[in-house]
């Protein structure tokens, strides 16, 4: 069984149909998968390129998370942004890894363009990030993972009462860590261990296990122990990192 397949679509810029790779889910799971929900793949299919979908007759880009419809003020910001400047480029087959970066940044202007929700333009900005880590691009990994934190903060700010709070804590933590905040680092994971109303185990262990990470590479580099002044982490059978 080959792992892409064809979905047939209608943009809904200039309304032109359209069909894109998907990957089938058979071929989606990860053989590893990094602290911030970076995945790695078997050779030959990488599902994250296929997240985006590019129309060939005005390359509006966006993803299944993103706006299902456009209105006219919309549409008439994306053309005056890219749009009236496109030239015809068909992205619906096999991507490599250019093309998938083409794709994304594609997604990135079309959702700046027409107000994208945050927290999919959040999502987009960490895949680039991703992308240049497959690419052993750690500057422009490092300078996206900031634009994605912004943009995940933002999202807490605008919407975190209403979405998964422990995992969005959890990764404004660990992306902090990975960018070399650690102090701020810290501060997340531990609201996100010790906030009594937050009951996802996974990302209280996650949070746990990155807390005790900084803390070992801060004594290696000679820092001294970084704690929250604040909180302690404590729980059922684990003792206080502090």
């Amino acid at each position: 069984m080959e792992p892409l397949y064809q979905s047939k679509l209608q943009c809904i810029c200039c309304e032109t149909p359209f069909e894109t790779s998907r990957v089938r889910p058979s071929f989606k799971k990860a053989i590893a998968t990094d602290t911030d929900f970076c995945g790695y793949y078997k050779a030959g299919v990488n599902p994250d390129f296929y997240v985006v979908r590019v129309c060939p007759t005005c390359g509006f880009a966006t993803t299944e998370n993103g706006l299902d419809r456009l209105n006219d003020v919309q549409k008439r910001k994306y053309m005056e942004a890219a749009g009236s400047r496109w030239v015809p480029v068909n992205y619906g087959g096999e991507r490599t890894e250019k093309e998938a970066m083409a794709s994304y940044k594609l997604a990135l202007i079309s959702a700046q363009a027409v107000g994208e929700k945050e927290r999919v333009i959040a999502g987009i900005l960490h895949h680039i990030a991703w992308l240049y880590r497959y690419a052993s691009n750690k500057t422009e990994e490092q300078r996206f993972l900031r634009f994605a934190l912004q943009s995940y903060i933002r999202v807490y700010e605008e919407e975190g009462a209403s979405l998964n709070n422990a995992r969005l804590m959890y990764i404004i933590g660990e992306l902090h860590r990975r960018i070399g905040e650690r102090n701020d680092a810290v501060r997340w994971f531990s609201r996100v261990v010790n906030d009594k109303k937050i009951v996802d185990s996974a990302m209280i262990r996650a949070s746990r296990e990155q807390w005790q990470l900084i803390r070992e590479e801060s004594m290696l580099s000679g820092e001294g122990e970084i704690t929250d002044s604040t909180e302690q982490v404590s729980g059922d059978g684990i003792a206080s990192f502090a």
